[in-house]
């Protein structure tokens, strides 16, 4: 009988124990429910209210997603957290963890985040868009899209370009394209006998009768150079940037034929030689 009684007094026991620890835990683990499930729901509004906001205020449309999933796990880890600490968890060292984790990553991944941080600002500055024409660290392109990491480009070679964001970010870059006009740079060389005025005149209604080139600015001839043997006349046409290939090998094309049909000679290189006796 004296096993029984003991058996039952630790039963007992164990049972106030149970009871006296649900009285205790209880409340906090119902308010912990509570404000995970609280604190879920306002991260999901906040989450499209950003989502909402950037789209309206035309953000780029790659960087909506990841901005919006960057905050929003940002404020689900530290509700985790906050949680933890409510039921009694000691979040200290779990923050210490993070932190050191953190630091590890941010070194690892430093050329990444590097790219990435060039990206957001290309974003949200637009120093260029798709379809822009730009050149950056010496290549050429249109631009046929723009990620988190890196700017696509497409050559005038049709060959794909890929320029990391944090290179592009930080260095020069020239957009053909923001303005909506690009100058066209020809050339042509001319006879030194031949008529300049009547020459530059030739050229002018060539420009002018394209339909391709716009008159602002007014087109351009002017003497750019007294070569060896020609006389070099600079060529200025202005067009959209989508229709630049479209003027520089029709306007070259056209120049040549107008040329011929005046009698205005091209030159060929040449070289007098003067001869003397011993």
């Amino acid at each position: 009988m004296n096993e029984v009684d003991n058996a039952m007094q630790q039963m007992q026991a164990l049972t106030m124990k149970a009871y006296e620890l649900g009285l205790e835990y209880t409340p906090k683990l119902l308010l912990t429910i509570i404000t995970l499930l609280v604190g879920l729901w306002l991260i999901g509004a906040i989450g499209r209210v950003m989502q909402t906001s950037m789209e309206k205020s035309k953000v780029e449309p790659t960087l909506i997603p990841f901005t919006t999933g960057l905050v929003t796990w940002g404020l689900k880890v530290l509700l985790l957290v906050s949680v933890a600490s409510m039921i009694g968890i000691a979040t200290t060292s779990f923050i210490a963890v993070l932190g050191a984790a953190g630091l590890a990553i941010g070194l690892a991944l430093q050329g990444s985040l590097a790219n990435f941080a060039g990206g957001v600002l290309i974003m949200v500055f637009k120093p260029y868009k798709v379809g822009d024409l730009i050149e950056s660290h010496g290549h050429l392109g249109v631009v046929k899209e723009v990620q988190i990491f890196n700017t696509i480009l497409t050559s005038p070679h049709l060959k794909q370009i890929i320029i990391p964001n944090g290179t592009t970010s930080n260095g020069s870059i020239i957009n053909y394209s923001v303005e909506g006009k690009i100058r066209v740079d020809l050339c042509v060389g001319i006879a030194y006998d031949e008529n300049i005025s009547k020459a530059k005149t030739v050229l002018m209604e060539v420009m002018n009768k394209h339909d391709k080139v716009i008159q602002d600015p007014a087109p351009f001839v002017g003497v750019l150079e007294l070569a060896d043997s020609s006389v070099n006349l600079a060529v200025r046409p202005h067009c959209h940037p989508d229709h630049y290939w479209d003027v520089f090998f029709d306007v070259n094309e056209a120049m040549k034929v107008a040329l011929d049909e005046n009698n205005i000679s091209i030159p060929f290189p040449q070289r007098d030689v003067h001869m003397t006796k011993a």
